[in-house]
């Protein structure tokens, strides 16, 4: 009796769920309604995972963004929201698919930007510190780049005539999307002034000047093939476009002088004159303005260096916007073309939070990447759409102890049945996120930049916590092995999808396979 008065409350409820009012229909009609709604319903689902071709692809990267910082992510998001939190979900980790992806570096265990970034551009894996060439390359030599690039989804996005764009927090030609458009034999060739002499005089040319010449270099790669150049550049960076030269400063500039070129070129000039219908801009109020429907093409730097970390972005000089924001706008402009578009978005210091050993700013910065995701898929068709959710690698994070079920996730240590902090075998209390090597402690305060921290001496090892507030914006957690900064992890990351193509993330898969994913959506190979 117990299990048929079960069934007929679970069919019910099925109906009410589907929009019937089973308690006024006869059970055979609400049976047969709800059969029907069930199968309409699958039915849906098969004509979705039968999509394999999709117009559009947005790919999000989030720097640094491993499961251990899912995890706290999304129990910090619901502590911000007065819940729990340990039942929540990111709005990605509800995406109908899911692998985990495997980072290695050609040559190393634990990978940095440069290589996994290649990887996904470009379908091979490459060694540590080098960007847009195969493992043939030798780190910092110029004369090994020549006849090792490989070709990237951006580049091929761009034969094919669909539009592209490129966002970062970081700077635009940090590893993570110079990998979209750039080869060189070193990560930290950002602009001229980063470069040794013989490689400059063998002919290499700096990362900010690849991107700003984009468009020629493409085609002079390739023969016969004909780009009109990436329409959307957001991100930071703008030293490296500007001469070293206190009269190129822009209105913003918080050092003496801005910029870092030793060339006395005006990248950014270069380019507008390049682009006669493009728009340059700098700051939110420029970026405010921008009419997507009239824009062709738009170039926006917005820091100096890296943009804010999310926790500090209304602490910026001149106002920058949100990666959410950015990814809003870019969509709005990359979609007047028919053809579709392939867009690029990373979130870039979230991993520069974990290297100061700050969790706050990694998490917040991971809620930020959240709703950049968000805005994407509301803002696009899904049937016409894929959007892949993933990063480039790990942190030494961790989530430990034995915290009770809704204990602060930025907190100490309280055991279940308890409302104290436990204690370590040293008698002293202890934070469940933590770090193996790094900074270690700091106590900040209200400070909301985690790069605070480097003007000060590591700090390793056991503190007493008693008395710190660890949830505190500037608090930095502390770790075992003394290090200059944290480094990345080497286990496997998640990548998670929704729209056409995305039923095949599935397993454990190489990082290359992101590559490969892009182009069975786009044809972009077959083009």
């Amino acid at each position: 009796m117990k299990l048929i008065l079960k069934a007929a409350a679970s069919a019910i409820a099925l109906a009410v769920s589907s929009g019937l009012h089973a308690d006024v229909m006869p059970a055979s009609q609400a049976q047969s309604a709800w059969f029907t709604d069930a199968q309409s319903k699958i039915a849906h689902k098969l004509e979705v995972n039968s999509k394999f071709k999709a117009k559009n692809v947005i790919l999000f990267v989030g720097d640094g963004m491993g499961v251990s910082t899912l995890t706290a992510s999304r129990i910090l998001k619901g502590q911000m929201a007065g819940e729990l939190g340990e039942e929540g979900y990111l709005a990605f980790e509800e995406f109908p698919h899911t692998a985990l992806v495997k980072t290695y570096n050609v040559d190393a265990q634990t990978p940095d930007s440069a290589g996994t970034m290649t990887a996904m551009m470009s379908g091979l894996k490459t060694d540590v510190g080098v960007i847009g060439v195969d493992e043939d390359i030798e780190r910092g030599n110029c004369a090994t780049v020549a006849g090792n690039e490989v070709v990237t989804a951006l580049e091929l996005a761009e034969i094919k005539g669909l539009s592209t764009g490129i966002i970062s927090t970081a700077r635009i030609t940090h590893a993570t999307p110079a990998a979209t458009y750039a080869k060189s034999a070193d990560r930290n060739w950002e602009d001229d002034g980063d470069m040794p002499a013989e490689a400059i005089a063998a002919g290499c040319t700096d990362i900010a000047s690849q991107l700003v010449n984009f468009e020629s270099n493409l085609e002079a790669r390739y023969t016969g093939i004909d780009v009109n150049g990436i329409e959307v550049v957001f991100g930071g960076g703008r030293r490296s476009f500007l001469p070293k030269d206190a009269a190129f400063n822009s209105p913003d500039a918080v050092s003496s002088v801005e910029g870092d070129r030793t060339d006395s070129r005006d990248l950014t000039a270069e380019w507008q004159t390049m682009y006669e219908n493009g728009v340059y801009i700098y700051d939110q109020t420029g970026f405010d303005a921008i009419d997507p429907a009239s824009t062709e093409r738009v170039f926006g730097l917005f820091n100096e260096s890296h943009m804010q970390y999310e926790a500090d972005r209304a602490n910026d000089v001149a106002g920058e916007p949100s990666v959410a924001e950015m990814t809003s706008k870019a969509i709005d402009i990359l979609d007047n073309n028919d053809k579709g578009f392939f867009l690029m978005v990373e979130s870039g210091r979230i991993d520069h939070g974990h290297h100061a050993g700050s969790a706050y700013n990694a998490l917040t910065d991971t809620l930020a990447f959240e709703q950049a995701v968000k805005a994407a898929y509301d803002n696009t068709n899904p049937d016409e759409t894929l959007i892949l959710v993933t990063a480039d690698h790990s942190h030494v994070f961790t989530i430990a102890g034995y915290p009770k079920r809704g204990n602060p996730i930025l907190g100490k240590v309280v055991n279940v049945g308890s409302d104290e902090p436990a204690t370590a075998a040293d008698d002293m209390p202890y934070t469940t996120l933590g770090y193996t090597n790094g900074f270690g402690f700091q106590n900040l305060g209200n400070e909301t930049d985690a790069d605070a921290v480097y003007a000060l001496t590591e700090n390793t090892g056991r503190q007493d916590l008693t008395t710190v507030n660890t949830e505190a914006t500037g608090y930095h957690q502390e770790a075992l092995i003394p290090l200059g900064s944290e480094t990345h992890a080497g286990e496997d990351i998640s990548l998670h999808a929704t729209g056409p193509g995305s039923q095949l993330v599935q397993g454990v898969v190489e990082q290359s396979v992101v590559f490969h994913l892009i182009n069975q959506a786009l044809d972009l190979v077959q083009e």
